[in-house]
Order: structure tokens, then sequence, then C-alpha cells
């Protein structure tokens, strides 16, 4: 079943171009001008992306993506940004956001980010048999997208999930930036590595006792980050 994907755009044209191209990539689009048809849409239908425009009339993306996010922690956020603002890149992924595009862009490259993000959130995951990771006090159901600590379920969007799986996946192992951009944003993000960061932070917020003191995910200097192997 394809995904169903929510375009919110107030610029007419942009927002018809990026639909048909979408549709041709066989995804369900539905569209909204402003951000409260946006949020309206969102509580009526099953989505499972939004693509999202900062500069809305009325409320803007970033208080859409803060209503939603709270309201429906899994879904898939890529914002649309200006051209050089670095403060919108870095406030929407704050607010938490899974990607961006900076506009002018190429609808192409913005299907292939969907199409990316859209794998990170697929229950369907054929690497093993195994559903279930455990690691310390916590638990990930694979199958589900759910991630436990200590048996309580966390709130995470679908790539802090990813990012989780992988350090869990992988305990002890050092990861350059540009490798996890990679492993969870795919070879054909185009974008700045500041992405990673900002991801990890919010992830320690969720998951750590201390976030300042973060017992599991360890910040490898000059290099990356790695996951606390257990002694």
């Amino acid at each position: 079943m394809s995904r169903k994907i929510l375009i919110v755009e107030d610029e007419d044209s942009i927002r018809k171009f990026v639909k048909i191209n979408l549709e041709r990539a066989e995804f369900q689009v539905l569209e909204a001008d402003t951000g409260e048809k946006g949020i309206e849409i969102a509580r009526k239908e099953d989505i499972d992306i939004l693509v999202l425009d900062i500069m809305l009339p009325g409320i803007d993306g970033f208080e859409v993506c803060k209503i939603l996010r709270e309201e429906y922690p899994k879904i898939g956020i890529i914002m649309l940004t200006a051209k050089s603002q670095d403060i919108d890149k870095i406030m929407g992924l704050e607010y938490g956001t899974d990607d961006y595009m900076t506009k002018p862009f190429n609808p192409t490259e913005l299907v292939l980010r969907v199409k990316s993000l859209a794998r990170r959130m697929d229950i369907r995951d054929g690497e093993d048999d195994e559903s279930i990771l455990e690691f310390g006090p916590f638990r990930i159901d694979k199958y589900s997208r759910q991630f436990f600590k200590n048996g309580v379920e966390m709130d995470l969007t679908p790539t802090e999930f990813s990012i989780a799986k992988l350090f869990i996946e992988n305990p002890g192992k050092a990861f350059e930036r540009d490798e996890i951009l990679n492993l969870i944003w795919g070879y054909d993000f185009v974008g700045d590595s500041k992405i990673v960061d900002v991801n990890i932070r919010r992830l320690r917020a969720k998951i750590e006792e201390d976030p300042s003191k973060p017992e599991y995910i360890e910040t490898v200097w000059g290099l990356g980050y790695r996951w606390k192997n257990q002694d």
C-alpha cells in the first residue's frame, strides 16, 4: 500500500508541481494551502509523510510541525526552507522535522527524499528474522517500530528510531557523521551533517537520564558517535 503524503504549501504552482511528481512516484497525495487546513487534514486522514513549507499564511510551518509532531510522533516530516536560511533549517530540526529541502529545489530530489523517509518508516524489516532488539533497559520492536525504555514506550520520530536502531545493532562501533548521514538519510542526501548532530541531541533528550552526561550515546571527538557497549 502506497504512503499517503500531505503537502502544505501556499504557492499553488509549487504545490501542484510537487503533487504531480509524487503521484508519478505512486504516492497518494493530499494538499493544503494553509497550516490550519494542513492540521485539519492530518487529523482526519492517516498521513504518513508531511511536506511542509515554513512560510504560510496564518500559523507558520514551525507551529504546524510542533502541533503535529506532538499529536503524531511517528509521522514523517520534510520541511521546505528558504534559500540559504540556515537558521530555518536548524529551527525546523529542533521542532522535530526529519529532513529539509531548500527552495528552489529539484522535484526529483524531493521525491528521492520522500522515498528515503518512507523506507525509514517501513514496518517491514527484511534484514533478519529477529524483530526484537534488546540492550540494557532498551527494547526495540522493528516490526511495529516501537522503542521502549524500562518497559515504557518512548515517542521517537522515524529518523530518531532509525538512528537508535543503527546504534543498538552495532554497540561499541564508532560512526562518522557522514556515515550516519549516508546510512540514515541515504547517499543521495545533499545537506549539512549538522542534521545528524541535531537528531542525536533530540534522541539523547528522550532516552538519557542526563543528556549533558550521556550514558548511552557517546561523542567520539573529531569523528562522530557510538553506542556505549556494556562492560
